[in-house]
């Protein structure tokens, strides 16, 4: 039985099902946590999707980069405990359970009760679950599927519970009236981080209205009888009804301008910032005193400057007289002084409607502004649009319609928005002065894509003020990978953090654990089952309750029986009253949590942290994590919300390592989508090239934080050189280890040449800086590291070079050692691929150690730098730079290597240099098929060296200078151009001033001498004889026959110890050829016989003229 499996052929998405079955037989994802020592933890945090939505290429992406780390840090000791998480609750889960019910927002709790609601919304949300846990497995992401955490589950709920109650006990939950973002699509306010999460801002094209607000006050600052208008810009014309004053600052400069209104011909006198003045009169306006075609030009004119006190507190009448504030309405429409206006865009008035904007609000709260609020039939105030984004009734044409076309049903929407309707009417009642389309960046809901709005809302918010600066402080302690990102992005994020809105006007996801009396004066915050249970009994007690929900609840039984039988959903828990200290009734806030703070307790709530598993917290067993990954989108999201919980509970941070992963893009750079058809199924992109080339491709293509081009072209070409070359090598490996009978046995590496100590300090060399670069979170890095050793260094130098050494005699001990060596390579590059490709590693490493053991039950390899020879790998690096530029001759000379050629010199560096080449000087010639090597001085005539300048990078840093270096680089005797060659830095003289050049600004060039051909590469210049006598041609004729036999010998499925018997066609020439090569070509091919004949039957041919005709015949 062969000790080595020979395999015909690559396939790595078979290599996938095979490599999979053995996992769930043999259990070694299990086995790779049991056999790791548990007082040895690597945490790991899995970010939670939503099971809902089916799973994409960038999945694959963003779960291979978790898997890396996860699984060298397995191999490095480490027990990675890592749950599966599923992310349940949230707009995407509901706005899709709606459009399947075919309802909205307001028909649940009518048409559909809340609790069928929600059984709706917890069966879609795990509806691709088995697509999910499909795509885990078949990527070869290691993940505990078996136990995953749900964020719907009543335990992991307690959890959110107990932690929201930590943070109102230390006084950061309050409840504030304020101006929030509001998805009127959605039906729900969002918080700060939802806002900022990659594409919510959208460039959009508004009218943009500056309109005239007319002074009415009785004391004038003004020179002028006529009427005055306070002009104010605003790109929101739909909250002008809403108007309540105007904000100027007092420190500005303004002026009074006598013109005529554009679209009236009515004559106007308007206040505006002085600064802006050339901004606003643009376009048809032109100062009076330049005015040239009065048909065409609206002249304008400075009547008066003011001081900004002067026009502050000043009366002015209501623009658009629809509504009148039911509260304090005495002190509206006059303007105030507000810091936030500047003179960057608009007039340096500011149109303040408090109802829509925060710094509105803020200011009209200053100054005693009312609000335009009405009251409704509840007598409750309501502002002028509702939460569906209409306006209200009562408002005349107004009434019912959107503020904003998206918010219409398809195909329902208006021509004219109301943003134009307004526009227009203000124009006729002359009280428009400019009427423009505007191109500005305005914020949509991360989730309908829609326009959102700034809407009042009695929210719960989370006083992230008060913790902000020790979360920037505790930032410093991350590692972030990109480092940018964390002193850049999130850091500034968190230098400008706002308190965290946590309520969301939605029914499905975890209820707030708020109860307040209705005179609000009295607030209970629930954080476990057990206080819950306690509070019903002592308000069933008070006769608010016929009996307790929760009476047979156990206390310390964790069992799933005792929290399944009820549901902290609001179907469950909004039917519970409960009792103030007082003895009133109190009720829960109708809100739910931001699904943001469900992801982000997933720490804690992940092990029902404080009810179970209290010491993997408290201990530091599970937390911080020492590892997490996901897209650059969650620097806003997840990792904002798993920093902010951490530091307000613990003071501690969430994570010490992060990767922000890019986005993945289609191979031109696009977004992927299904509306350009342009996204990649990953299940078809995994059978076709399997997850090992996948993979392996998306983690070398780019670092993890810059965005991936996608491109399944370099997944075949991953596949083909990377894999084929490494397949290659344990194929020619185990064909004559079989033939051998050959058996490794550590440590019993004897006889070892040069190459074989080489190729093991390069693999020790290797092992080093691989285990570096995973260490540094850089598996880019190391992934090419990997990839140039096993092609550039295994391949293409050691194997191919010391291929004779496996074919000959018998197992010699020089034989054994070549095989040990390569056994040594292999086994090792399969433990340093494993944490990318972990199942082509573990099918290798199977086939070499008799498939008793997973690799990823392995111990990662460590230097031995003991093996590590500098000096050697420094030596044959030399000659495979020599010998790289020698065949790059070749080629742009169209020169085979087959073609041997008589010699080549080389400009020497010293007898350290001419030393070290004569030592692997056999090696070179053999590597390039030259006959000889030979040195000459730097100075040869043969080498006539120029420099030039390097125009584009001296450019650049000397601009008119350039001319000057130019000379003088050009003009460099032999003597100039060796001194620089022979420096790192060479300094030359403009204008009395040094110039420092480094060796990339200038370019050395040799002039070409015939019959040679020359090239450089740095410091070393090869000069090759190009001149091919008549012997070195018949070697190439009978080079080109002898490997032209050889592939004819695999065709014919030939063993490769088989002798045979060769005949041959051929003119006169050729068999001279042959006849002088005849040793030659009979010992490389194993030819036993070689006759010229005149006739064969089916021939072969060689040459491009087929001028030789060969047979080959197997002889036993």
């Amino acid at each position: 039985m062969k000790k080595f499996p020979e395999r015909k052929n690559l396939n790595l998405a078979a290599v996938a099902e095979e490599v999979l079955k053995k996992w769930e037989t043999e259990k070694t994802f299990e086995k790779s946590i049991s056999t790791r020592p548990e007082n040895n933890p690597f945490v790991f945090y899995e970010g939670p999707p939503s099971s809902n939505g089916l799973p994409g290429i960038h999945h694959v992406m963003a779960r291979s980069i978790k898997d890396v780390f996860c699984r060298f840090k397995t191999l490095k000791g480490f027990r990675v405990n890592r749950k599966a998480g599923w992310d349940t609750h949230g707009l995407p889960v509901e706005l899709g359970v709606e459009k399947e019910l075919g309802i909205t927002k307001d028909d649940i709790g009518k048409t559909i009760s809340v609790e069928d609601y929600n059984i709706a919304c917890k069966k879609a949300v795990m509806k691709y679950t088995n697509v999910w846990n499909n795509l885990t497995k078949k990527m070869g992401y290691w993940v505990d599927m078996k136990n995953p955490y749900v964020t719907y589950e009543n335990k992991y709920i307690e959890s959110v519970w107990w932690l929201l109650k930590q943070a109102f006990d230390k006084g950061l939950i309050y409840k504030g009236y304020t101006i929030q973002p509001f998805s009127p699509k959605a039906g729900t306010g969002l918080s700060s981080h939802e806002l900022n999460q990659p594409g919510c801002y959208k460039m959009v094209k508004d009218t943009s209205v500056t309109a005239q607000f007319l002074f009415t006050g009785t004391v004038s600052p003004f020179k002028v009888k006529e009427n005055v208008f306070f002009i104010a810009w605003t790109t929101t014309p739909w909250t002008l009804p809403s108007n309540t004053a105007l904000a100027i600052n007092r420190n500005f400069s303004y002026v009074l301008i006598e013109t005529t209104n554009q679209y009236t011909n009515l004559p106007i006198y308007v206040v505006l910032a002085e600064k802006l003045v050339s901004r606003v009169f643009s376009g048809p306006y032109t100062e009076a005193d330049n005015l040239t075609n009065s048909n065409k030009q609206i002249g304008y004119k400075v009547i008066q400057k003011l001081k900004g006190k002067e026009i502050e507190n000043l009366k002015y009448q209501q623009l658009m007289n629809l509504a009148t504030p039911s509260e304090n309405a005495q002190n509206a429409f006059k303007t105030i002084h507000a810091d936030f206006v500047s003179t960057e865009d608009g007039t340096g008035i500011v149109h303040i409607a408090p109802t829509f904007g925060a710094d509105d609000a803020k200011a009209a709260l200053e100054n005693n502004i009312p609000s335009m609020l009405l009251k409704n039939e509840e007598e409750s105030l309501i502002p002028l649009v509702n939460q569906k984004g209409q306006f209200i009734r009562g408002l005349g044409e107004l009434s019912g319609k959107f503020v904003k076309n998206e918010y219409y049903k398809d195909g329902e929407a208006p021509e004219k928005s109301v943003d134009v309707e307004i526009a227009i009417k203000l124009k006729e009642q002359n009280r428009a002065f400019k009427v423009e389309k505007y191109d500005h960046s305005y914020p949509h809901c991360w989730r309908t894509d829609k326009p959102v709005l700034y809407y009042p809302l009695d929210s719960w918010f989370i006083k992230v003020s008060e913790f902000k600066a020790e979360m920037s402080e505790l930032n410093k302690q991350i590692n972030w990978k990109p480092k940018s990102t964390g002193s850049g992005r999130f850091g500034n994020w968190l230098s400008n953090a706002n308190d965290w809105n946590l309520s969301r006007s939605r029914f499905w996801g975890i209820p707030i654990p708020i109860w307040r009396t209705e005179d609000n004066k009295e607030t209970l915050c629930i954080g476990s089952i057990e206080e819950l249970q306690k509070h019903i009994a002592i308000s069933v007690n008070k006769g608010f309750m016929d009996s307790n929900l929760l009476e047979n609840f156990e206390l310390n039984n964790f069992s799933n029986d005792n929290y399944t039988f009820f549901d902290l959903h609001r179907n469950f828990v909004d039917k519970i009253i409960l009792s103030s200290s007082s003895g009133k009734p109190m009720y829960r806030e109708n809100d739910l949590i931001d699904v943001w703070f469900d992801s982000g307790s997933m720490p804690f709530a992940q092990w029902h942290y404080p009810f179970e598993n209290k010491a993997l917290i408290d201990d530091s067993k599970a937390f911080p994590a020492d590892f997490i990954a996901e897209g650059v989108d969650q620097t806003r999201g997840w990792f904002y919300t798993l920093h902010a919980i951490a530091t307000m509970t613990k003071k501690s941070v969430a994570y010490k390592n992060v990767i922000s992963n890019g986005l993945v893009l289609d191979k031109n750079g696009l977004k992927m989508s299904k509306r350009l058809g342009n996204a990649v199924d990953p299940f078809a992109t995994l059978d076709k090239y399997g997850a090992d080339a996948t993979r392996w491709y998306m983690i070398t293509n780019a670092q993890p934080w810059d965005n991936l081009k996608f491109d399944l072209a370099g997944i075949e070409e991953v596949k083909r050189k990377f894999f084929g070359t490494l397949f290659n090598v344990y194929s020619f490996f185990s064909l004559y280890a079989n033939l051998d009978d050959y058996s490794f046995v550590e440590n019993n590496s004897q006889d070892l040449q040069e190459i074989d100590l080489w190729i093991i300090s390069r693999l020790n060399t290797l092992s080093d800086e691989v285990n570096k670069a995973y260490e540094d979170y850089e598996p880019t890095k190391a992934g090419r590291l990997i990839q140039k050793f096993v092609i550039d260094d295994l391949s293409n130098w050691y194997v191919r070079l010391c291929r004779k050494r496996f074919w000959k005699g018998d197992l010699s001990p020089d034989k054994k050692a070549a095989y040990n060596t390569l056994y040594v390579c292999l086994r090792n590059i399969s433990l340093l691929i494993s944490p990318i490709a972990p199942f082509y590693s573990d099918l290798l490493f199977r086939d070499l150690t008799n498939g008793d053991s997973s690799v990823h039950l392995q111990t990662f390899p460590e230097a031995n730098t003991s093996l590590i020879d500098i000096g050697l790998e420094q030596k044959v690096e030399l000659s495979q730079r020599l010998s790289s530029l020698i065949l790059s001759i070749r080629k742009k000379k169209k020169i085979k290597v087959r073609q041997p050629l008589s010699k080549v010199l080389i400009p020497s560096e010293g007898a350290e240099f001419e030393k070290i080449i004569n030592e692997v000087k056999s090696l070179i010639l053999t590597e390039v098929n030259v006959k000889e090597i030979s040195f000459i001085e730097k100075n040869d005539p043969l080498l006539k060296k120029k420099a030039k300048a390097n125009f584009k990078l001296l450019g650049p840093r000397y601009g008119k200078q350039m001319k000057a270096i130019s000379s003088i680089i050009g003009g460099w005797k032999s003597d100039d151009i060796s001194a620089f060659e022979q420096s790192d830095h060479y300094e030359i003289t403009i204008d009395k001033n040094i110039v420092l050049l480094e060796k990339t600004d200038v370019d050395i060039i040799t002039d070409d001498v015939p019959g040679w051909e020359i090239a450089s590469d740095g410091n070393i210049t090869v000069a090759l004889d190009l001149e091919i006598t008549q012997e070195l041609k018949e070697e190439g004729l009978a080079r080109d026959l002898v490997n032209r036999i050889q592939n004819v010998r695999k065709e014919l499925d030939f063993e490769v110890m088989d002798n045979i018997e060769i005949k041959i066609v051929t003119n006169n020439d050729f068999k001279i050829a042959i006849n002088n090569n005849l040793n030659y070509i009979c010992s490389e091919t194993l030819a036993t016989n070689l006759v010229h004949v005149s006739n064969i039957d089916d021939p072969y041919f060689v040459g491009d003229d087929n001028t030789l005709q060969f047979s080959i015949k197997k002889i036993n």
